[in-house]
């Protein structure tokens, strides 16, 4: 499984956002900028995670997005589920009638695991502590002042 653009994207958008604080509305033209994200496909996303509680869409002229969850809760899980639906690796884990061997089929309980695993390694990756490795700040930090 290769994480899609989108997962990428939304990572990177909720990132910028947990690295501005909690209440803070941040253009989408500057996180679109700041993060390399395409501002139409930002807006794609945005709404996504909008709909999972994560951000809010702010309109009007002083508008943007705004973090909805703390960054110490918010998860890697969280966000790439948001946009790009729930990890299940192989149709068999979560389809099982898709395949006619599921009964007695190591294959698909290790996919099960794998799965499992994945998941449970996003879930333990909050943004807080993301931000709490230095490399990710400094690289914030630099792309702002590029892009200022």
């Amino acid at each position: 499984m290769r994480l899609t653009k989108a997962g990428e994207y939304a990572i990177r958008c909720a990132l910028f956002l947990s690295f501005q604080g909690m209440g803070v509305v941040v253009s989408k033209k500057e996180i679109a900028r700041v993060m390399d994200i395409p501002a139409q496909f930002l807006g794609k996303i945005a709404q996504q995670l909008a709909r999972a509680g994560i951000i809010e869409i702010v309109q009007g002229s002083k508008g943007g997005y705004r973090l909805l969850v703390p960054p110490g809760e918010l998860t890697m899980l969280d966000v790439v589920e948001a946009v790009i639906g729930k990890i299940y690796l192989n149709d068999c884990v979560v389809r099982p009638e898709s395949c006619s061997r599921i009964s007695a089929c190591a294959i698909q309980r290790i996919w099960e695991t794998a799965r499992d695993q994945l998941r449970d390694t996003l879930r333990q990756a909050k943004f807080k502590d993301i931000l709490a490795d230095r490399s990710c700040t400094i690289e914030l930090m630099e792309a702002m002042k590029r892009v200022g």
